[in-house]
């Protein structure tokens, strides 16, 4: 047998750049492959999905179109965790642990802010039912005296106050004014009785007529008419008729000018 004929470099290392080229385009094709199964199985897996869930939807909707609209799906039961709720919720031993946690509802309500007690109006003072006709106590006339200045006895009491000192209705009432040649200024003040209290020698008139009440500046002393000087002269007419002494009608409405 003739000896095998040994190849040269050259043709090995020809031969060894064709294998490395077959072993490089074997390995890109296995490559290739993978990539193309990576990309192929997943989008087979979600196609079958969706054609599942198509399925799907359309035997609902045939199912919806059999039953009719008033058919409603039933409600997903609830799982079941081995308690038995209730309507409150929780189980008899979990309500009675809240019912003892809870605090009582008196504690939970609001307490109301305190408000301010507005303080109460003062009272407004009463007026009096009869008031003296001044300030001034002490009479310098009595009634029922007798003396020069008097063509009989004396009608009334008399105030020995200065000129222009406020002059005061005894009652309530209407006030008049007018002048008498004896009296001078006078005021008259009927009370709703139809007692009539005079005010004579006056200076000069806070309130010619109208309604007054008792206490009520009508007028100021003055030495009008027949006088010897500043005083105010007062007479008590009932019903409007003859004069009667003062001081002891005065005294009876509980006022004492002495």
């Amino acid at each position: 047998m003739a000896d095998a004929v040994r190849p040269t470099r050259a043709e090995l290392r020809v031969a060894a750049r064709a294998q490395s080229r077959a072993e490089r385009r074997g390995a890109a094709k296995a490559a290739t492959r993978t990539a193309l199964l990576g990309v192929a199985l997943p989008s087979l897996a979600a196609l079958g999905v969706a054609g599942a869930a198509a399925v799907t939807v359309r035997g609902d909707a045939d199912r919806s179109t059999v039953a009719g609209p008033a058919t409603e799906a039933a409600p997903a039961a609830a799982p079941d965790d081995g308690r038995s709720p209730d309507a409150a919720g929780g189980t008899d031993a979990e309500r009675a642990a809240r019912g003892e946690a809870r605090p009582p509802l008196s504690a939970q309500e609001p307490v109301a802010a305190p408000t301010e007690t507005a303080p109460a109006p003062a009272p407004v003072p009463e007026r009096p039912k009869v008031s003296l006709p001044v300030e001034l106590h002490g009479l310098s006339a009595t009634y029922g005296e007798a003396g020069t200045h008097w063509t009989a006895r004396h009608t009334g009491i008399d105030f020995p106050v200065q000129g222009g000192t406020p002059v005061m209705a005894v009652t309530d009432g209407t006030v008049r004014t007018q002048w008498n040649s004896a009296y001078g200024y006078m005021a008259i003040v009927k009370a709703p009785d139809g007692t009539e209290t005079w005010y004579c020698h006056l200076r000069t008139y806070k309130v010619r007529k109208g309604q007054v009440k008792a206490g009520d500046v009508i007028a100021y002393s003055g030495s009008s008419g027949n006088s010897t000087g500043p005083h105010l002269h007062f007479e008590v007419r009932p019903d409007g008729g003859a004069p009667i002494d003062p001081l002891p009608w005065l005294l009876g409405q509980g006022l004492d000018p002495r």
